[in-house]
């Protein structure tokens, strides 16, 4: 095992206290509107969606679930995330008003409430949960005019105005609700990896392929990609790759570090 291996450098759970959540549509094989419902074959065609959970100020990819932009796949995302975070809420969440978010949220950083049982027939009741005394959430809401963003504003769906404030006061590159950093992954994304550009001959022919593609380009990101505007915590001067910067890694891995770094089975 390389030396830089012996270091105490895998390190969780990481320093995040700043969560956006996002989608980013590709397709693969071909486009949906030219799928056929009633052909087999096209159930893994078409839309595919990455999405995506980023560390805002370390530019740290969470987790992402790859596949078609159902409630299922916005519901394993969230609850990858708090795995991660050791179910510990963030600082801020912030999202687009993606219907989905909220309950996902609301299950995975909100308390249970214990369900009484009736002793009547039927199925059973469903459990309750309500939001931590910690947990704040807020979405962008996007007013559009011919396709085009006239107006952004910003509701608090989870804690309050106050605590807002007091999340955006603390943190090192928001001043205002907004999901503009994993936006701009998402076009990282699309720069690194030639199947998520949208008008290009190089789109994916496989579904499996290109899950695999998409895990492998935003999980290298993490640890063998450099960010300008990252600085290495221990205040030297070098390059910083986000796990640096959320205290994962403690220098720049290569690709062949990375690829041959023992796979670590969390629960």
């Amino acid at each position: 095992m390389p030396n830089s291996y012996t270091t105490n450098s895998w390190l969780f759970p990481p320093k995040t206290e700043e969560v956006q959540f996002d989608e980013k549509w590709d397709f693969v094989r071909k486009k949906e509107k030219n799928c056929d419902e009633n052909n087999p074959a096209d159930a893994r065609c078409g839309d595919n969606w990455d999405h995506v959970a980023l560390d805002a100020e370390h530019k740290l990819v969470l987790d992402v679930v790859n596949g078609k932009r159902t409630v299922k796949n916005t519901k394993q995302l969230v609850e990858n995330t708090a795995r991660r975070l050791n179910d510990k809420p963030p600082r801020l969440i912030t999202s687009d008003e993606y219907k989905p978010y909220k309950q996902a949220i609301l299950e995975s950083f909100g308390k249970k409430r214990p369900v009484r049982r009736t002793f009547k027939r039927g199925r059973p009741r469903k459990p309750h949960y309500r939001p931590s005394k910690d947990l704040v959430y807020a979405t962008v809401h996007k007013t559009r005019v011919k396709g085009r963003v006239k107006k952004v504003s910003y509701r608090t769906v989870f804690g309050t105005e106050e605590q807002v404030a007091a999340a955006l006061k603390l943190s090192t590159c928001s001043r205002k609700i907004n999901t503009s950093f994993i936006e701009r992954q998402n076009g990282t994304d699309r720069n690194r990896c030639s199947r998520k550009v949208r008008r290009s001959y190089c789109f994916s022919k496989d579904w499996d392929v290109h899950g695999a593609a998409t895990c492998f380009s935003l999980y290298s990101y993490n640890f063998c990609w450099a960010v300008r505007t990252l600085r290495r915590p221990d205040g030297q001067k070098g390059k910083c790759s986000p796990a640096m910067s959320a205290g994962l890694a403690d220098h720049l891995w290569t690709i062949k570090e990375w690829l041959q770094f023992p796979v670590c089975k969390w629960e």
